[in-house]
């Protein structure tokens, strides 16, 4: 198997490696103690431009319970680039002290930037509206672990479909998968961008979109909530308008198939009413769990640690 050497988007990992990944981090949550060492003496890197708690939490977390150490930033306000150093310097001179390299920026493509410059792997932790690959691979892992399956599913996505990265991540690398159909639920302004839905008509796959979580979700397999992003709006009185657009409620769920289960990055606002977290199809909680490990998997993949015994 190819050793990749950044992770930037889900399409750096061929579908062997995803289940690759997923193996191995199914494997690492069955028995933490045997990996406990196996960073031992590496170092990670945690560049975070854009504020976050479940991510960072869960890279810092990965590389602790691997062995590793972890450095870096959470505001870049205290890092050398608010004295106006460059990403590719940044990047040079992290590469200097890190095995790996975690950056999340607000935005596109600046992962990718970084990842041209450094002298070791790099993870993309989010860069703008655009893609977050190891949301993704906790997205399949939990997909995997409650559905059974990575084919033949009906998926709907509902809420902020333009500038949710973690959907445009998600939908880009379940069309890999054979007998996939989506369902896009959002109001009209915040409708899936183009480049997906493109990807989408190049390889054949269904969706639909419209603006009816009630009517829509009968028919679904897992539904993927997002929050609407106060931080990706220009105008305050936008965001107030569409934030509340779709809540979903116990009676909601009601019309839903008794498998469905219900998926969302986190954090939430509104989205999703408390009461839902009692449902046993809500799983967005064990999905926070399942990214630590599949970020331990991630690591161990990108240092060439995978196949230790």
């Amino acid at each position: 198997m190819e050793r990749k050497r950044r992770l930037i988007e889900p399409g750096d990992l061929s579908t062997g490696e995803i289940f690759h990944l997923l193996r191995l981090a199914n494997d690492i949550l069955a028995d933490p103690a045997k990996y406990g060492e196996r960073c031992k003496g590496r170092l990670l890197a945690s560049l975070f431009y854009e504020p976050s708690t479940r991510t960072k939490f869960s890279f810092d977390a990965a590389m602790l319970r691997l062995g590793g150490q972890v450095i870096g930033f959470s505001d870049p306000n205290t890092s050398s680039a608010a004295k106006g150093e460059t990403l590719a310097d940044n990047a040079r001179v992290v590469s200097c002290y890190a095995d790996v390299i975690v950056v999340r920026h607000p935005k596109e493509g600046a992962a990718r930037h970084i990842a041209d410059y450094a002298d070791c792997p790099v993870i993309n932790a989010g860069d703008g509206g655009h893609q977050h690959p190891t949301q993704t691979l906790t997205d399949l892992m939990t997909i995997q672990k409650h559905m059974g399956r990575l084919e033949n599913l009906t998926v709907g996505v509902c809420g902020d479909l333009k500038f949710g990265r973690t959907i445009h991540s998600l939908v880009s690398c379940l069309s890999r998968f054979p007998g996939m159909r989506f369902v896009f639920i959002s109001p009209e302004e915040l409708q899936m961008p183009a480049f997906v839905k493109d990807l989408l008509h190049r390889n054949d796959i269904p969706y639909e979109e419209t603006n009816q979580l009630e009517q829509a979700i009968g028919s679904l397999d897992i539904l993927y909530m997002t929050r609407v992003q106060r931080e990706r709006f220009v105008s305050e009185e936008e965001y107030l308008r569409l934030k509340d657009y779709f809540i979903l409620t116990e009676e909601k769920m009601a019309l839903a198939k008794p498998d469905m289960i219900v998926m969302h990055p986190l954090p939430r606002v509104n989205e999703i009413q408390r009461d839902v977290d009692s449902d046993p199809r809500a799983v967005y909680f064990d999905q926070v769990k399942n990214g630590m490990y599949v970020r331990m998997a991630l690591i161990l993949f990108l240092l060439g640690l995978d196949k230790e015994a």
